[in-house]
């Protein structure tokens, strides 16, 4: 089946930024989101970072007006009946992403892929909820989703291996450097990542060093280009809290993946990084 029309159900940062990385690759993208002023926000977020690729030089002006016609959106979700892979980018919570994989069960072709871009939930669980567990997997990309070259392809106890190959190939065309994994908790980077993010927490709060010293630390000894605590900012200290809950309880509560209170308290602060205006660091 050849992939023409691809859906991103939720507009937030990472729906919005992997229907750009769509629609700069050539694809016709449909971008659903619950409320329609919530989805054209989202649409004219992405033409405005088109617009800057195009002071930047990476694009030309008539390439950025073809690639804007490429994309779509909609509040209806029988409106993604067309596309040949959809790509789920909902909250980070189980009982959302299950229910709109029932949804898409209704509406979409038999032959469609559907995807789910969570960083640590179990494909096997949310295939569970399609009546084409065989056609569902995991496209995990990571954010901003236009500029950071890994996907991770998950396959879940079901998922075929005609799916993960035509993932392989899209993830490939749209310029990406696909890896596949089993569906195990945190995949294989937000597995890693657990102890980077924690660690960092736990040497803050035991006055070791300041956020400043560790993320510069981090950067000049370690070679990262972002130290945790600034990565946590660009990410959204929400969704990285929410991860390591999820890792945390999937791995039956080992103590190695223990979320901290300090995190859980930024979140409740509301300071949850740049898309705030606030998180560790303030930002105008």
């Amino acid at each position: 089946m050849k992939i023409t029309n691809v859906g991103i159900v939720g507009s937030g940062t990472m729906g919005s930024g992997i229907a750009q990385l769509f629609i700069q690759s050539g694809f016709n993208v449909v971008l659903y989101d619950i409320a329609v002023d919530i989805v054209e926000k989202a649409k004219d977020q992405v033409i405005t970072r088109i617009k800057r690729l195009i002071e930047k030089g990476k694009i030309d002006k008539e390439e950025a007006e073809q690639v804007k016609l490429k994309l779509a959106t909609t509040a209806h979700i029988e409106d993604l009946s067309c596309c040949q892979l959809i790509i789920e980018a909902a909250p980070e919570k189980i009982e959302i992403k299950k229910d709109l994989f029932e949804k898409l069960d209704l509406h979409c072709s038999e032959e469609t892929i559907l995807a789910s871009n969570t960083s640590s939930f179990s494909i096997t669980e949310i295939a569970n909820c399609s009546k084409r567990p065989e056609r569902v997997a995991g496209l995990h990309f990571f954010n901003p989703a236009p500029v950071m070259p890994l996907v991770e392809i998950v396959k879940g106890a079901q998922t075929s291996i005609e799916t993960i190959e035509s993932l392989k190939k899209i993830a490939l065309l749209i310029g990406k450097t696909p890896v596949q994994c089993e569906d195990t908790p945190g995949f294989i980077v937000n597995r890693v990542a657990r102890p980077f993010y924690n660690e960092a927490i736990k040497i803050f709060k035991e006055q070791i060093a300041s956020i400043e010293q560790i993320d510069r630390i981090m950067k000049y000894a370690g070679h990262f280009k972002m130290g945790p605590f600034e990565l946590q900012d660009a990410i959204g200290i929400d969704i990285n809290f929410a991860t390591t809950e999820s890792v945390h309880q999937s791995f039956f509560g080992d103590a190695r993946f223990r979320p901290h209170y300090y995190q859980q308290r930024m979140v409740q602060s509301g300071r949850v990084g740049r898309k705030a205006g606030a998180g560790y660091y303030e930002y105008e």
